[in-house]
Formats: C-alpha cells, structure tokens, sequence
C-alpha cells in the first residue's frame, strides 16, 4: 500500500521475478565481487539499462538460507538510567555479536523499550549466552527473543 509510510517485504521465488530485477542482482553481485568497477560495468555485462538498475538496486538483496539464521531480534525494558544501553551494547560487543539496528522508546515511568537486531554468526557462544548475560545485566528488566531470521 502506498502512502502507509510502512515498509512491506516478501519472498519470493527466484523464477518468477521479473527479468530487470533478476539483472540488477547480478549487477549488484559484480560489483560486490570486485569484477566490473562501476555500475555502468555492471548494467552492460548483464544487459541491463542504468534507469531499470537505479529503479529496483535499493530493493532487492538476495536471501541466504545461511544469513536467515543469522540474526536475532530482542526486546528489552531498560531502566531510564545512564549508562544501561552501553553496557548492554558493550556485552554484545564482547560476545562478538554485531548490533544491526537499534530502536528505543521515550522512557516513561523510568522504563524504556528498547529493540535490538544482532547477527549472531561471529558469535562463539551464541544466542542462549547472550540472552543469558542480558538477564544478569543490572537495569536490565526485561529481555525475550522476539524473531530470529534475517
């Protein structure tokens, strides 16, 4: 729906794309590779005008059923003091997981939600220690997995 200010995804399979947004992956993973050095490379390789290209490159990534496990999306209730969301950060940083996206509510009531996105595959003891040492930080009230996927 256009106009919802909302972002909507789906998946879909790979043959039943249109031919222009199949072209612009493949430009997109030549130059991700390093073989053509820019997009005017890429679009004639594949046989793709630059306007198509320009059109759909922001739209569309491939799917990995590896990176779909990759990543873990949390919900926490942190107390509204300082220091908390860095501690938080900082222990995700020892684990070696690396924060995607971070989203925090105003805080009321001393309390603000807070949700991360982690990806988890450089991570040696994965999601379970991490959701462990979350629920030992102090000012951290809450904390529960809500999607894993990517």
């Amino acid at each position: 729906m256009k106009g919802s200010g909302q972002e909507r995804y789906y998946l879909i399979r790979e043959d039943i794309l249109p031919e222009g947004v199949l072209k612009t992956v493949q430009a997109k993973e030549l130059l991700a590779r390093g073989e053509v050095k820019t997009i005017h490379e890429a679009v004639e390789q594949v046989g793709l005008s630059r306007s198509a290209f320009y059109k759909y490159k922001d739209g569309i990534y491939p799917l990995s059923k590896l990176e779909r496990d990759r990543i873990v999306t949390i919900s926490m209730d942190l107390e509204h003091r300082a220091g908390i969301l860095s501690k938080v950060l900082s222990m995700i940083a020892q684990l070696e997981g690396n924060v995607l996206t971070i989203h925090q509510t105003i805080p009321l009531q001393g309390m603000a939600n807070v949700v991360i996105s982690v990806e988890t595959s450089t991570m040696v003891d994965g999601v379970q220690e991490l959701m462990s040492e979350l629920h030992k930080l102090q000012g951290v009230n809450r904390a529960v997995i809500i999607g894993q996927g990517g």
